[in-house]
């Protein structure tokens, strides 16, 4: 629930699942179908991720596309069976805004980072090694849920 901007300490995983998609909205919508059947291959609880990746993929295709260019879905479960969730795209001029501000009531967008930050127990943004790289990971990390 809280936000970074600095380079994230990403755990080593013990499952990692990448893949490259189109920049478009059947990217996206196959993105978070991925993820469903990933994590549950893995045994692994999807429906918050699924809600997470959905938004970090429609956004890269909204605020990140670059002509020509995918977008990569990460997935990695850490040893403390904490699951992080990488989307990337070709924009790092285009961060999100580090404190996301509630849209109006009529409004029929701009509620995705509200929905990241309320489901994710962190999330950030770490930029690709520029000029090499001009890209950026939008990132999430899910908890494993705690056993009664």
């Amino acid at each position: 629930m809280n936000q970074e901007t600095t380079r994230a300490q990403t755990p080593t995983p013990v499952r990692q699942f990448t893949i490259l998609l189109s920049a478009t909205r059947r990217g996206a919508r196959l993105a978070r179908l991925l993820t469903r059947e990933q994590l549950h291959s893995w045994g692994h609880p999807c429906e918050a991720a699924e809600h997470v990746v959905a938004e970090l993929a429609n956004n890269a295709v909204l605020h990140g596309h670059v002509p020509g260019r995918s977008f990569r879905l990460g997935l990695l479960i850490s040893a403390a069976n904490t699951l992080r969730i990488e989307v990337t795209d070709a924009r790092a001029d285009r961060s999100p805004p580090l404190h996301p501000r509630r849209p109006s009531p009529e409004a029929e967008s701009g509620r995705g980072l509200l929905l990241i930050e309320a489901l994710a127990d962190r999330w950030g943004t770490d930029l690709g090694p520029l000029p090499l790289h001009p890209c950026k990971t939008i990132w999430a990390e899910l908890d494993a849920p705690q056993e009664p």
